[in-house]
């Protein structure tokens, strides 16, 4: 599993760019998908910007906002955009290839992931005894003893350049916006 959780950690990037030309092919996008899409995808980005604002990569362990209640709060929100993003698509294809790809790709990334942050940080097991990996609760996890709570850090937002996201949020709705347009029919 580890081999492949390191294919998988370098093929998903590039393997995102075939998932937009096969999303874009199979995309039937209206009005109203797209708004209901948009409403699934905006409080994934509001997560992976939160999160993106409470974590020190390979400094400390994130524990604080939304790490506070589940464990992969950064793979929750592109859940979130993705589901929304098949939404505003209107293909069951999409989908489900959404779905493949998450479990074919990120599950093994987190499982990876997690190996790392037990090897790196002894709190860790704790940590993920109280929080959940994905969905989460819906009430704060109680701290650990001594755990220090770190607020928001716009510096950190803009440091892992988490405004891409959003960016690439807004240019894929005009696109579908213009694909619709585009091709009435």
């Amino acid at each position: 599993m580890s081999e492949w959780s390191q294919v998988a950690r370098r093929i998903r990037v590039p393997l995102g760019f075939v998932f937009a030309v096969f999303y874009f092919w199979l995309a039937r996008p209206t009005w109203r998908s797209m708004a209901i899409g948009a409403i699934v995808v905006v409080p994934g980005l509001l997560i992976r910007a939160l999160a993106s604002g409470h974590v020190r990569k390979n400094e400390s362990l994130a524990t604080s906002g939304p790490y506070a209640y589940t464990r992969n709060p950064l793979y929750l929100g592109s859940l979130l955009m993705g589901v929304g993003f098949a939404v505003a698509a209107r293909s069951w294809w999409v989908g489900l290839a959404l779905v493949v790809m998450f479990f074919a790709i990120y599950v093994p990334v987190i499982r990876d992931e997690e190996a790392f942050l037990r090897r790196t940080f002894p709190e860790f097991e704790e940590y993920a005894r109280r929080v959940s990996r994905m969905l989460p609760g819906l009430t704060r996890a109680p701290s650990a003893s001594g755990e220090a709570s770190s607020g928001f850090s716009l510096d950190l937002y803009l440091k892992h350049r988490e405004y891409n996201a959003l960016l690439g949020s807004l240019a894929m709705m005009g696109a579908l916006a213009g694909r619709m347009l585009l091709f009435r029919g």
